[in-house]
């Protein structure tokens, strides 16, 4: 005899073979389209949500984090670890899960991996800065840093911006080739470049997101024109950033959440009392974001748990009604709410 659990006991779970197939019946960019307005939706109602420091671990080689963070009506968390090192060995620098959950009851809705869809809702909330202070009439994305980010930063500025040319550099030549070769192949219109400086010439938009955890100068004060829009998401945690100081004293910044955009983020080079503009403020109309041609604008992205809200929420709903997803048992669930020794026994006797 083997007892079933009921269904309010069974939790659906995305694993990364159901995540990619997910991803192809919808469409990649169309899955970026999505998510970048489920993200910003979500942006705009920032009062609602529980805002909290992510929790780190940090080591010498990397940092394993959780992310959590609740609306009132759902609950969310997100485990993600960053190893720049992981490629040595054939690993993937960051790696991640996450679970959404009912508030009333505390009972999991979702349990997902969360690495290509950290990959997706990274991309989308570049979208969301990226659409809410990129310059008039902007047309190239420079990307500098070609890793596993970098393909879903590109079809995200293209999908939701309209930025279908886009330069490329990273000081390892087989990144670039790499990356040149898949987004030809999307469409895009590729110029691999042999050094940052030229990646960023004539761009409107740029975006650095590479992975060495150091205090790295990536970009340079000169290499910085005015009117551009920088989208820094490679510096995301203690100890390493991607953009010269004076860079930033000459742009307005935009963060996700200052308490720990101060810590992680690019700004951790300004002092406490640096003035920031929180993204969903802009989002909102509560404070201003590009007002003029020759402003530079720079989104200090770091990633925040909002985001993973977000990403969790829009997959429990792009999973309806399709078989990308198995339910996994793992509530206990006995007839009895308080006879947790009973279900034991009885399952054991079943067994015999």
């Amino acid at each position: 005899m083997t007892l079933m659990p009921s269904d309010k006991a069974l939790v659906p779970f995305v694993s990364v073979n159901n995540m990619m197939r997910l991803i192809h019946q919808i469409g990649l960019e169309e899955c970026l389209a999505r998510m970048t307005e489920q993200v910003e939706r979500d942006f705009r109602r920032w009062p609602a949500f529980d805002k909290v420091p992510r929790v780190a671990s940090h080591s010498e080689i990397g940092v394993i984090e959780l992310m959590p963070t609740s609306d009132g009506l759902r609950y969310a968390f997100k485990y993600v670890n960053g190893h720049p090192v992981n490629t040595k060995s054939g690993l993937q620098t960051v790696t991640a899960f996450g679970l959404l959950a009912d508030v009333a009851t505390g009972y999991p809705l979702l349990l997902t991996e969360m690495t290509l869809l950290t990959a997706l809702r990274t991309a989308a909330t570049s979208a969301v800065a990226t659409r809410a202070l990129m310059p008039a009439g902007a047309e190239v994305h420079a990307l500098i840093g070609n890793g596993a980010q970098s393909e879903f930063q590109a079809l995200a500025q293209r999908s939701v911006n309209g930025l279908g040319r886009v330069r490329l550099f990273d000081t390892d030549a087989g990144a670039i080739a790499r990356c040149a070769r898949n987004l030809r192949a999307a469409g895009l219109e590729v110029t691999e470049c042999g050094s940052a400086e030229a990646a960023v010439e004539g761009a409107h938009v740029i975006t650095t997101c590479t992975a060495d955890k150091q205090y790295a100068t990536i970009l340079t004060d000169n290499m910085v024109g005015a009117g551009i829009h920088i989208n820094a998401i490679g510096g995301d945690c203690p100890g390493k950033t991607e953009l010269h100081r004076d860079i930033l004293l000459r742009s307005d910044i935009f963060v996700e959440f200052p308490e720990q955009t101060r810590i992680e983020g690019e700004i951790q080079q300004l002092g406490d009392d640096h003035p920031v503009t929180e993204l969903w403020q802009v989002l909102e109309g509560a404070a201003p974001g590009r007002r003029d041609a020759r402003q530079i604008t720079l989104f200090d992205g770091v990633g925040f748990a909002t985001e993973d809200f977000s990403a969790l929420c829009w997959l429990l709903e792009a999973i309806e009604g399709r078989d990308c997803h198995e339910m996994l048992d793992i509530i206990a669930d006995p007839d009895e709410p308080r006879d947790l020794y009973g279900m034991l026994m009885r399952a054991g006797a079943g067994e015999s």
